[in-house]
């Protein structure tokens, strides 16, 4: 149930974040928050990361149901057995989520997150939950094989 609760804050704090720069900036408006590193800058999105495959929204939402329900079926059989695996999942399925409620309902993702130091694209709080929980899961994946590796030699 914990990890659903974090999937759950996640989301709750995504949607919030985004809330607040609707009702607050208009569309391409730009805050600077730490002059020529890093701004809010009210954006919309109609593809996915680094804004590729524009406009394919049916596309996003079938492929983001199939992954939310691979996610839940998946923490539900290693919950047990890996926590940071079962966290990197609640990570991944809350800002899968989040970028889902926003397609759903208006087609577009809002983005506002943009370091300009570094001309990253914009992003956003499911964003940053997905990169988190994917590394997260590299992680897991590389103790395991280390473990697995350390069996081998001893034994």
């Amino acid at each position: 149930m914990l990890y659903y609760m974090i999937a759950l804050v996640v989301f709750l704090i995504d949607q919030g974040t985004k809330w607040l720069i609707v009702k607050s900036m208009n569309i391409g408006e730009s805050i600077p928050i730490w002059e020529g590193v890093f701004n809010l800058t009210s954006h919309r999105n109609r593809g996915a990361a680094f804004g590729i495959l524009q406009n394919r929204r049916v596309f996003f939402i079938v492929i983001t149901i199939v992954i939310i329900i691979g996610i839940i079926w998946y923490m539900r059989k290693i919950m047990q057995e890996s926590k940071l695996l079962a966290l990197a999942l609640a990570l991944i399925l809350g800002g899968a989520v989040g970028n889902f409620y926003d397609r759903l309902l208006t087609g577009e993702v809002v983005d506002f997150f943009d370091f300009t130091l570094i001309h990253y694209p914009i992003f956003n709080v499911a964003d940053s939950a997905i990169v988190i929980g994917v590394g997260l899961f590299i992680l897991d994946v590389i103790r395991d094989m280390i473990g697995q590796r350390q069996e081998r030699m001893n034994g």
